[in-house]
């Protein structure tokens, strides 16, 4: 009996010779992405590319099952690749040990899958890989647990919702004042570092802080509010002094001093709580530059799961927060709408969040936590458990299966639950939504000299939309007046031309950039156009729209150091 032979009599010879011959994307190699790499092989098909940019810790290890305790510090890509192809050596397993924001994944890149299987477990990536689904025509399945609780939802371009069509949940929020003055509980001081103090300091303060923060009309706090406000303003004062000398030392002094002296002035605020205790700053100036040896980086376990004293804390922030700055200020300087956004994942955000909130419990004479639970709340993380990842796994691969055989009508959004006589619940999947920008938008390649300046781009816009040599268009054939964005930075309005005689090159448009234009028209969604370096005479461009057949997509691929093409390998070197 063949490998193949339970799959070809459930699915029969056509459905399965489409598993093989269609080209598959899997983006994350986590907890689900290791199961779901396991069935894929398992199930038919033959050509695989898989992208992570994380490398395996020992807490993966309990759940992560294509990993043992010898790959620790390695690329969980190329790792699972070459696990994975134990249970079937005969499939082509592509490891990307990358970022899939990574310029050279574009549109062109996306346009080679037939199918994109998400099992991410971050917001951002998330919306990134919708859009270039969006753009690229391709369909994506999502996925995601929590705990025993799951699902898989699919979305198919001008078929089914996108990503952003489904509400998002409304996330906890916590009173300004028990945040900002009054923090009697572990999540109080994790919210008022990651939310309120990096977002002063490095990110778009006002966006942060009203997501994990409520204001209150109450006239008792009126006046503390009030206050808070001034605070605020010193720190983006002190924002601007980011790298320079004693900076660290300046905020230190801010926010374990200064603000906690004036929170001890107002006595009505410890009637019933007990009164903050500020930390001199002869303490942070004494061991600021100590290196305890439990929180080197290569500490392992005890660094995670060990309670950092107030001094390891002080260590921690003061190397953590200098790093930060010079992050920002090199970046600002490329691009002055740079901001660091929290990120659980980030080495250098967690330890920040970690020895401030730890620095702020101990002012408040609240329980101090370790590194691997402040992490835990602050992600909102709620503990993996395989078996669910399992079933998820199993669940994405159906569908999968339901898309490139073309039995859409069969296709569910799947949900796990937990409780009940049901497991499992679902529905249909559902049309876009008539109000959905990214549904709704167009989007077109152009071939251009990235030579050009902005004002020759916005010349091809305007021209008439007329077929050229090339099997595209000349032009666009936009009359009314527009803005021009590039990822949420604005290049060009009414009122903004200063960007008009800079070449796309200087503006930071290169190949494989994308750029949003929004008509001054009511009702009038976006286009999105992908930008593609060409030889074409400066001035000249080719638009194209993006409307691929999977069955027939191309077959290209680039060459990248980080990539690893794995085909065979023998069982010793597995071992």
């Amino acid at each position: 009996m063949s490998r193949n032979s339970h799959a070809i009599s459930l699915l029969g010879d056509s459905s399965f010779n489409r598993l093989q011959t269609s080209k598959v994307l899997v983006i994350g190699s986590g907890g689900i992405g290791c199961e779901l790499l396991k069935n894929l092989v398992l199930s038919g098909f033959r050509t695989i590319e898989l992208v992570d940019l994380d490398t395996i810790d020992l807490s993966n290890l309990n759940r992560q099952f294509l990993f043992q305790k010898q790959h620790i510090n390695q690329s969980k890509a190329k790792v699972a690749a070459e696990a994975a192809l134990k249970f079937n050596p005969d499939v082509q397993i592509t490891s990307h040990h990358s970022s899939i924001f990574d310029d050279h994944f574009n549109l062109e890149w996306f346009s080679n899958f037939d199918i994109v299987l998400n099992a991410l477990d971050n917001l951002s990536a998330r919306r990134h890989v919708n859009l270039m689904c969006l753009a690229s025509n391709t369909p994506v399945i999502e996925s995601g647990t929590q705990g025993y609780e799951g699902q898989v939802t699919i979305h198919v371009p001008k078929k089914f919702q996108c990503f952003e069509c489904e509400p998002s949940p409304t996330p906890k929020t916590y009173p300004v004042c028990t945040i900002r003055s009054t923090p009697s509980a572990p999540i109080h001081c994790i919210v008022w570092a990651k939310s309120y103090l990096l977002s002063q300091l490095f990110g778009d303060s006002q966006e942060q802080e009203k997501d994990e923060t409520q204001t209150s009309s109450d006239d008792d706090t009126a006046k503390e509010l009030e206050n808070l406000k001034k605070e605020a303003s010193a720190l983006k004062t002190i924002r601007n002094l980011a790298g320079k000398p004693k900076y660290v030392e300046t905020v230190f002094k801010k926010v374990f001093v200064d603000d906690i002296e004036r929170l001890r002035s107002t006595e009505s605020l410890w009637n019933s709580r007990p009164i903050p205790n500020v930390i001199p700053l002869d303490d942070f100036i004494k061991n600021k530059n100590k290196k305890s040896k439990e929180i080197n980086k290569n500490a392992g376990i005890q660094r995670d799961h060990g309670v950092w004293t107030v001094d390891q804390n002080i260590q921690v922030f003061n190397s953590s927060l200098n790093i930060l700055a010079k992050r920002f200020t090199q970046e600002v300087k490329k691009n002055k709408d740079f901001y660091i956004d929290f990120e659980k994942d980030d080495d250098d955000i967690m330890d920040f969040v970690t020895a401030t909130a730890n620095l702020r419990a101990h002012v408040f004479g609240i329980e101090v936590l370790s590194r691997f639970k402040i992490k835990e709340m602050a992600g909102s993380i709620i503990p993996a458990i395989a078996t669910t990842n399992a079933i998820i796994a199993g669940m994405i691969v159906i569908q999968a299966i339901k898309v490139l055989t073309g039995k859409l009508d069969e296709c569910k959004y799947t949900y796990l639950v937990r409780g009940g006589t049901r497991p499992f619940q679902g529905h249909t999947a559902h049309k876009p939504l008539e109000t959905c920008t990214l549904c709704n938008s167009d989007y077109y390649s152009l071939q251009i000299n990235t030579d050009s300046t902005l004002e020759q781009f916005l010349t091809l816009l305007r021209k008439e939309k007329n077929s050229s040599e090339n099997g595209g268009f000349s032009g666009l054939g936009i009359e009314e007046e527009i803005t021009v964005q590039e990822n949420g930075r604005l290049l060009f309005d009414v009122e903004f031309e200063d960007n008009l005689q800079k070449s796309m090159n200087e503006l930071g448009i290169g190949h494989g950039k994308r750029v949003m234009i929004s008509e001054d028209e009511p009702g009038k969604f976006p286009i999105v156009v992908s930008i593609y370096k060409s030889d074409l005479n400066v001035g000249e461009g080719n638009f194209k729209s993006f409307q691929f057949s999977n069955p027939s997509r191309k077959r290209t691929r680039e060459g990248n150091e980080n990539v690893e093409t794995t085909k065979r390998i023998a069982l010793d070197e597995l071992k």
